[in-house]
């Protein structure tokens, strides 16, 4: 009997080159086969669309997902689900229904109600893992880092209130895509091989999605759910350790190393390297790149002339330039030949490290920028010029809608994956801080 969850490939689809095990959740660009199953759902969905010119999917757009499966019989398949709710619904039609089948939270009660109620929820919701084991959401967050709502983060940083928190999972925890597939994959037998999690519909106002587009898991709801249904966290990019770092210039106060991509600046998390360690040099970075960001990075030898630097920076003082291409994979608006970019910023506190455009809580971000070359394929070579330091400026001022709209090529986390983010701070003129000579480098990308 046909299973109305599971999507089957048509016959013309190529089984051939289906994995045999996992493949991962973060897994970027997604298995081939996810990725056709992506496609035939949007198109779907582009279907229901237009049937419901009311939809939701009109004014603000959803994630969608799908899980490519394999059942006992050896047959291929795939599921599909969306976040949350869509259209005022938990359930449709071919989509994988929420992991907890009860009433959602009463509305009306008060904070601490609604925090004891949602304990309690937590506490009812049982989640499965490839191991056969059962563990309710509440305790799967215990011993988490605190999560913060967004309208509570906003509150007490305009408060500048401590981040403090009870260990209670974050609004949502469960009702992503990827929870709900493998729920339902784990519970009836099927083998999850593949994911693939895509946005379908108007861009939001804020975040930074678009169709066409893969995306991880996020961070906060997400992460620790798959750790425990499949053990899996998201992979650390590999990295040469041996990788040299060219020292540009070194005196008794300050370093100039030409950083690569994929080296952090600081120390992150875990092991990964970073500048100071592979240098073996005590000095610390006045100012930061991205881990996938490569080029100028000033390091500063001890905390009076870090602080010195530092003040630079704030009264903008230092003229930084950067390149970057822009992906031609995505059809933004006509890019002019130079202007300036104004959009306010701040963390995403549901989804770090992703940063958001806010209007009302973001800290201003400002952008010059100059287009060098206009590709045949579609690319675009650009120098931006960042009037403020905030983080992700360039990544998100060229992907939003209200900036350039289009992602720099390689961007994982505004754009699509590739062999490297293709963005390099390129030049940069300061002030010594200790013997005021003029200090000037410049390294162009090859971009």
């Amino acid at each position: 009997m046909k299973n109305p969850i599971i999507h089957r490939f048509g016959a013309d689809m190529d089984l051939s080159s289906a994995p045999e095990e996992w493949t991962g959740a973060y897994l970027m660009p997604p298995h081939p086969l996810a990725q056709a199953a992506a496609q035939e759902t949007t198109e779907a969905i582009h279907a229901y669309m237009a049937d419901h010119p009311q939809s939701e999917l009109h004014k603000r757009g959803k994630m969608f997902g799908v899980l490519v499966i394999r059942d006992p019989d050896g047959g291929y398949g795939y599921l599909r689900a969306f976040s949350a709710m869509l259209d005022g619904e938990t359930t449709m039609d071919g989509f994988v229904g929420p992991v907890f089948k009860g009433d959602r939270l009463p509305e009306g009660h008060t904070r601490e109600q609604s925090r004891r109620l949602q304990k309690l929820f937590f506490a009812e919701q049982y989640l499965l893992n490839n191991r056969g084991e059962r563990r309710s959401i509440l305790d799967i967050f215990r011993n988490e880092k605190p999560i913060i709502e967004p309208d509570e983060w906003f509150r007490r940083e305009r408060q500048k209130a401590p981040m403090k928190s009870e260990h209670l999972p974050p609004s949502g925890a469960g009702e992503c895509c990827a929870p709900k597939m493998l729920q339902c994959a784990l519970e009836n037998g099927w083998q999850p091989l593949a994911l693939a999690e895509f946005w379908v519909g108007a861009k939001p106002q804020n975040e930074l999605r678009r169709e066409g587009v893969f995306y991880a898991p996020c961070s906060s709801r997400c992460r620790p759910v798959l750790r425990w249904m499949i053990g899996e966290e998201e992979a650390h990019r590999s990295y040469e350790k041996a990788q040299e770092i060219p020292v540009l210039y070194e005196d008794e106060w300050i370093l100039v190393v030409n950083k690569p991509s994929g080296i952090l600046s600081v120390p992150g998390t875990g092991d990964e390297p970073f500048v100071a360690r592979m240098l073996q040099r005590e000095a610390e970075p006045v100012h930061r790149l991205d881990q996938d960001t490569s080029g100028l990075l000033v390091m500063a030898k001890n905390a009076e002339v870090y602080t010195r630097l530092q003040r630079y920076f704030q009264r903008r003082d230092i003229l930084k330039r950067y390149e970057a291409v822009l992906d031609s994979n995505h059809g933004g608006a006509a890019i002019p030949e130079e202007g300036d970019i104004s959009l306010p910023l701040l963390p995403n506190p549901m989804d770090r490290p992703r940063q958001m455009v806010d209007k009302e809580h973001g800290k201003i971000a400002e952008t010059h920028f100059r287009v060098r070359e206009r590709r045949t394929d579609g690319s675009v070579l650009i120098d931006f010029y960042p009037r403020t330091g905030r983080t992700h400026q360039l990544r998100v001022h060229a992907a939003h809608p209200e900036g350039l709209d289009t992602p720099i090529k390689g961007d994982r986390l505004y754009g699509t994956p590739a062999d490297r983010l293709y963005l390099h701070a390129a030049e940069i003129r300061f002030v010594h801080p200790v013997t005021g000579e003029e200090m000037y480098f410049c390294i162009e990308s090859g971009f």
